[in-house]
């Protein structure tokens, strides 16, 4: 039996409990703490995005796997276990939802303002927060607007204002404290209080550099997050802290290198740092399913280098906690041991997602008009579509989601250089699908029907509020995004039945189809790139029959591809595409231009063109994942023979397709 798990009033927590509508998780523990001992619960959200309610505007209904105001009830419940306990939050709050879009496109924020995260947090009583990469998605002007209607603060070590680095990281002129020392009394184990120092310190992926380069560049600087962990943390030790708590806005990764965008292993590495709270990938720690092979990475005590750790998950689907045993050495307190957990706020049961929490009420009535405010905006018609608009197949066959992105994108690009120097340059398209279920579960794709296209439907289309780029390159290139792309799929034994197909590893974003060029899949082949644009097999060929205008692509010809800011800057790590390649910034978000494209169409046509496929491979099947109403859009998938064959894991619907 863990030594952390706290005395309570069993009568006391009931109450607060029931009253709370949370599930009663019940923490006896063997013998308390001693006189010169205490208990401190550290609870962490993670990666809200704007997601304080339970509810999928994209979607237009309520949804049980999300929202802060479920999150918040269990948030009650452990300060009713825990005589000492605090909250703090890991970032990435501001972008991810119609929501986040509507304060920031159309109501604004004016000076006083509170943005609809901060009324929820400040409600629920966070201690602090650092700044996730989507916190810079609307520019920092709005940044600042938001964080100013915070009750708590916002730390963060590595991001610095200006575009100079200093000789040394505690020399930088940051954007926001890189730390804060919380003085507190805590309870011990004879009931007594005591005075303890709890120092916090806040980090960002660098890469935010290139995902927002349009809204940084000039104006801030990034550092590597363990240099600059390294050298605040004896600070902060110096400052007098008894512990410290990093927010680590950054994932896990064991594979070190500077700059690296999941830091949080090397976090925990570091002399002086007690606990780490981490997020950023979207996943759960500690658990049975992420992070299960990696050396140095408990996934069952929850430690990262023998620290504990936490991954609260996302959109609220998870609390994180931390429970530290505290231990008074004179007049300064020391970990001596400590357990960690994420607690989901619903349960899968018969193949439906059931809630375990109620929504804490207060949340839900001060975000009254700001939920109906948004669902107005994303209700709006825009125009028709005469074909349904489904990814259900974007991983494995030419899409109609991914078909209206690439169109639009074309359409508003074509228009834009007509008159400049690349107007006789080739135009094509890179898109990719953003709702292709994976880690985000089986309900996440995107479903249109035939009719009224609305901003909602647009969003749930294009997530991200990426603006459009284009870049200048050569056929030689176009062969090498599509290699880096074609790197989701496994390499297929040919004659062999039943494989699995997708490299779950591989993000469904970096899967660019690219329209504009036709070409195969030689799934037989190794992939070229691994998931992180390094050269895995630097032989392999996997793109065959690779055409522009009916002919083999010239190596050295020129094209002119449409994106976004994310892969036209680097993102994804895709062979020679950075910034050096872009010839256009447009003023314009992906999001607008393809609501433009559907008001411009007034009914648009979104059938794939089937531009892409895989090579034949006589005697060989293959197997992949999709959600369960794929069965009704079978039948449009022209180019695969493809059959279902069952239930997959966690609400999937399992397909086999014939080589």
């Amino acid at each position: 039996m863990s030594p952390l798990l706290h005395p309570v009033s069993r009568r006391g927590f009931l109450a607060g409990a029931a009253a709370s509508g949370a599930l009663i998780v019940l923490h006896p523990f063997s013998a308390g703490a001693e006189a010169n001992q205490a208990h401190l619960r550290i609870m962490e959200t993670t990666d809200i995005h704007v997601n304080v309610l339970p509810y999928d505007y994209y979607a237009d209904k309520a949804n049980d796997t999300m929202g802060l105001s479920r999150t918040a009830s269990l948030i009650a419940a452990v300060r009713q276990e825990a005589t000492n306990a605090m909250l703090i939050d890991n970032g990435d709050l501001l972008q991810g939802n119609p929501m986040g879009d509507y304060i920031a496109y159309e109501k604004g924020l004016k000076d006083g303002d509170l943005h609809p995260i901060m009324k929820g947090m400040n409600l629920l009583g966070y201690e602090c927060s650092t700044l996730g990469n989507h916190e810079f998605n609307y520019g920092l002007s709005f940044l600042d607007k938001v964080l100013a209607g915070a009750n708590f603060p916002f730390v963060c070590a590595n991001l610095i204002r200006g575009t100079e680095l200093a000789a040394s990281p505690r020399d930088d002129k940051l954007y926001l404290k890189p730390y804060v020392i919380l003085d507190k009394k805590i309870k011990d184990g004879s009931g007594a209080e005591q005075p303890i120092r709890i120092g916090i310190i806040g980090f960002v992926p660098p890469q935010i550099m290139v995902w927002d380069l349009k809204n940084l560049e000039g104006n801030v600087r990034t550092r590597d997050i363990v240099e600059a962990a390294k050298a605040w943390v004896p600070e902060i030790k110096e400052e007098g802290a008894d512990i410290v708590i990093a927010l680590s806005h950054s994932g896990i990764d064991i594979k070190q290198g500077y700059g690296m965008e999941n830091a949080s292993f090397f976090v925990a590495g570091v002399e002086g740092i007690d606990a780490v709270f981490t997020g950023h990938q979207h996943l759960v720690f500690p658990g049975k399913k992420d992070f299960q092979a990696l050396d140095g990475v408990d996934t069952e005590k929850g430690t990262l280098q023998g620290k504990p750790a936490v991954m609260g998950g996302f959109w609220g689907s998870h609390m994180g906690l931390i429970d530290l045993l505290l231990e008074r050495d004179g007049s300064k307190w020391r970990v001596v041991s400590a357990t960690s957990e994420a607690r989901p706020i619903y349960e899968r049961v018969d193949k439906v997602n059931k809630p375990t929490v109620a929504d804490d009420q207060r949340i839900v009535d001060a975000l009254k008009a700001d939920h109906e405010a948004t669902l107005a905006y994303v209700r709006r018609p825009v125009g028709k579509t005469s074909a349904p608009l489904y990814s259900y197949f974007a991983l494995v066959a030419d899409d109609p989601s991914v078909q209206i992105v690439n169109q639009a994108q074309s359409w508003y690009l074509k228009d834009i250089l007509k008159s400049t120097q690349w107007k006789d340059v080739p135009l094509l398209s890179a898109a990719a699908p953003f709702k292709a279920g994976g880690r985000n579960g089986a309900d996440y794709y995107t479903d249109v029907p035939v009719g009224d296209i609305a901003i909602k439907n647009v969003a749930d289309l294009y997530l991200y509020p990426n603006t459009v780029r284009a870049v200048e390159i050569t056929g030689a290139q176009v062969k090498e995004w599509l290699e880096m792309s074609a790197g989701i799929f496994k390499k297929i034994e040919a004659g062999k039945a039943d494989q699995a197909l997708i490299d779950t590893e591989f993000p469904s974003y970096n899967f660019d189809v690219i329209d504009g060029v036709s070409y195969k899949i030689d799934l037989s082949q190794p992939p070229k790139y691994d998931a992180k644009g390094g050269v895995a097999n630097a032989g392999s060929s996997r793109i065959v029959g690779l055409s522009f205008d009916g002919k083999p692509i010239d190596p050295a010809a020129k094209f002119v591809v449409a994106t976004n800011n994310y892969r036209a800057g680097g993102g994804g790590n895709f062979p020679d595409i950075n910034a050096s390649k872009i010839i256009y910034e447009a003023p314009d978000t992906n999001r607008d231009v393809i609501v433009r494209y559907v008001v411009s169409e007034g009914t648009i046509n979104p059938s794939a063109d089937d531009n892409w496929s895989f090579t034949p491979l006589p005697g060989t099947s293959v197997l992949f994942e999709t959600g369960l109403k794929a069965k009704d859009f079978i039948s449009g998938v022209k180019s695969l023979k493809i059959e279902p064959v069952g239930e997959g894991e966690a609400g999937f619907a399992k397909y086999r397709i014939l080589l």
